[in-house]
């Protein structure tokens, strides 16, 4: 499909792009196939597709897994895709948001270990990630479309200016890959910023225990409010969380009282989380 093929598609139907919900459409085949690969996508796997589209990625998913359930708000493109038999067979389309979704419903009607697939606007990918991270350990992985500059973000790691608390929560969880890099003209319309392509795969040996991470996210939350700040004076600062078994912590830990937060590894997060038992 072509940006000329993508934009007579929406015409049939007197669709446009819709800006408020982010819409840019990958409209390049081969880009497409090349994802599938990259997102490890099995002949056995269920998969949960977040953002149809004009179904690109949504048949390159298709001709290499079992079954795909797609998700797309849109209902223009719902029923476009649905006039025109667009999607294979095993594809179920389910119009809704993504935001509202039965995540555990749609997982289970998978069957046993699925993977989710997602392109995701800007607007909806920071609670979206978050939401994934708790559903780690029923997937095999997940594989999201999202801004280049998003991505390095949770890749970064500790001493970097991309490093933050959504980086510690994701790297607790699972092993963080940027994958291939997408040029706006891949997609209709062209988007002002390059995607990429982040592939999650969670932790075999991951610490967390349930309950953990909404206490390490409190507290790396907390600690990265305040970036120049010394980590006892930033989270001084948010007054959220008593800085004195902080400060003991770090003696202890052999870090120096004026350590940052963006000096700190997740594992250390982690034990940090442990210690003041947020």
């Amino acid at each position: 499909m072509s940006a000329a093929t993508a934009r007579a598609f929406l015409e049939r139907h007197g669709l446009a792009p819709n800006k408020e919900l982010g819409q840019n459409f990958l409209c390049d085949d081969a880009q497409a196939d090349k994802l599938v690969r990259l997102a490890a996508v099995e002949p056995g796997d269920g998969v949960l597709e977040i953002g149809t589209g004009l179904g690109i990625l949504t048949r390159a998913l298709a001709r290499q897994a079992r079954a795909v359930t797609s998700i797309e708000i849109d209902a223009g493109l719902v029923r476009a895709l649905i006039a025109e038999s667009a999607l294979p067979a095993n594809v179920r389309l389910v119009h809704a948001d993504a935001l509202a979704l039965d995540f555990e419903a749609e997982l289970a009607a998978l069957g046993p270990r699925p993977r989710i697939v997602a392109n995701l606007p800007y607007s909806a990918a920071t609670p979206l990630l978050r939401r994934f991270l708790d559903l780690a350990p029923r997937l095999a992985g997940w594989s999201v479309m999202i801004q280049r500059e998003v991505a390095l973000r949770l890749g970064a790691g500790p001493g970097s200016s991309d490093y933050g608390s959504f980086a510690v929560l994701h790297q607790l969880v699972a092993q963080v890959k940027l994958g291939l890099a997408l040029h706006p003209q891949c997609f209709y319309p062209q988007p002002r910023v390059v995607s990429s392509f982040a592939l999650f795969t969670p932790r075999a040996d991951s610490a967390i225990r349930p309950g953990e991470l909404e206490a390490v996210e409190r507290l790396v939350r907390a600690a990265f409010s305040h970036r120049r700040k010394t980590l006892v004076n930033s989270l001084r600062a948010h007054g959220a969380i008593d800085s004195a078994p902080v400060a003991a912590w770090l003696a202890r830990s052999g870090l120096q009282d004026r350590t940052r937060a963006e000096a700190i590894a997740p594992e250390q997060w982690l034990a940090l989380a442990r210690e003041i038992a947020l």
